[in-house]
């Protein structure tokens, strides 16, 4: 799917608006392990994941803590970099070889502007983060690792099959021993 399409199936625009949107949609293509954004830069494009995982980290005491892992149909971005204008904390890294769609924030405020009805697709994009992001907020504060890994393991099985299990661990707030042991049963 394309992030025309997301953006398609999440309310009614116009043909206008999708043959704009078509024309200021970049593509590109990260290998595995290939840096999309580097922290302390401005993050300047709302990415959207066509095929591949991708994901992002902050580095904190010397170590790399897994923020967020996005896959096919997701959106991927430095959301605070993206709306705020300000550098980012973290950093986004293909985790796999893949090919993300991207609108650069310009192109998103002038898309609003000249068609209005797009603002409540960016809305509901905004909600889905807020919501996944609260999610794992609540899940990190009061639910045991247990009950942290089964959730994910619910939810997207194939992150595990997928993403370094490195980073999946500090996105589970865990030490990778500990994952590894859950993984196994034990």
């Amino acid at each position: 799917m394309s992030l025309i399409n997301h953006i398609s199936k999440l309310t009614p625009i116009s043909e206008y608006a999708l043959a704009w949107l078509k024309q200021h949609t970049e593509e590109f293509i990260f290998k595995k392990n290939e840096i999309i954004l580097n922290e302390g830069k401005v993050c300047n494009h709302l990415y959207y994941v066509v095929n591949g995982l991708v994901g992002s980290y902050y580095i904190i005491d010397d170590q790399e803590v897994c923020n967020w892992i996005a896959m096919e149909e997701d959106m991927a971005t430095c959301y605070y970099s993206f709306i705020s204008r300000e550098p980012s904390y973290e950093t986004i890294v293909a985790f796999e070889n893949c090919t993300v769609q991207s609108i650069s924030y310009h192109h998103v405020q002038e898309l609003y502007k000249k068609f209005p009805e797009t603002e409540k697709a960016g809305r509901l994009i905004l909600e889905n983060y807020y919501s996944r992001l609260e999610e794992r907020l609540i899940s990190i504060q009061f639910k045991t690792a247990k009950e942290r890994y089964d959730m994910l393991f619910n939810k997207r099985p194939e992150i595990f099959n997928r993403a370094p299990l490195g980073k999946v661990a500090t996105y589970l707030g865990m030490k990778q021993e500990t994952l590894s042991r859950l993984r196994s049963g034990k």
